[in-house]
């Protein structure tokens, strides 16, 4: 199969749900020595933003949701070894987590797998996190950047409380901070003060070894 073939396949198996399917994808990837990060970025994780696109126009409900994303950390799982594999010498440390009062990661996990193969340590606090609970982790590892993802219009605000707090801390100096979701724009990141604005995972790869170069 090629790579264009391929990639399409797995973009269909996020959209349809098909655990079994996506798996086989993943095996073939591995087996014919593809670049894992080429078809979680071009294939799978394309699926994973239409389905999302979808779940905002009301086409596709949070059932179907879920069993996307749970398609989709099956896959990452399934890639994780090859991922690392490719791991480059350490540049960095990342704490990572959906913000409180969403329970979504629809594409968390995806970040989380591009990220660590380009050598940042990253520690994934998952979801419904509160913002004092990221700060607290967030000083005793002593990370360079702090990425929170709101897959909610309302939740979005927790994005600025973080930054708020950090200020009021007088921390905000010590993290790069990182947002990302469906509802987060580069606009909402200018306004709220954060460091960088991921809009899928391979930007959001691309921002973090920028924020680390600085």
């Amino acid at each position: 199969m090629s790579r264009e073939a391929l990639i399409q396949e797995a973009i269909d198996t996020i959209l349809k749900y098909d655990q079994q399917r996506a798996l086989q994808v993943a095996k073939q990837v591995l087996d014919e020595g593809l670049d894992p990060v080429d078809i979680l970025t071009n294939g799978f994780s394309v699926g994973i933003r239409q389905i999302g696109d979808l779940f905002g126009r009301g086409e596709v409900f949070l059932p179907e949701l879920m069993l996307s994303a749970d398609v989709m950390k099956s896959v990452t799982n399934a890639l994780q070894g090859a991922l690392e594999g490719k791991t480059t010498g350490k540049k960095g440390k990342m704490i990572i987590a959906t913000v409180e009062g969403d329970v979504h990661d629809i594409g968390k996990g995806i970040v989380v797998s591009l990220i660590k193969t380009q050598g940042i340590e990253v520690i994934d606090l998952g979801r419904d996190v509160p913002v004092s609970k990221i700060i607290e982790k967030a000083v005793e590892v002593e990370a360079d950047i702090i990425g929170t993802s709101a897959l909610l219009t309302t939740t979005l605000v927790e994005q600025k409380k973080l930054e708020d707090q950090l200020k009021k801390l007088g921390l905000r100096e010590r993290f790069k901070t990182m947002v990302g979701g469906a509802p987060a724009t580069q606009r909402w990141a200018d306004r709220i003060g954060a460091d960088a604005y991921g809009e899928d995972a391979a930007d959001a790869v691309k921002k973090a070894l920028a924020l680390l170069e600085r």
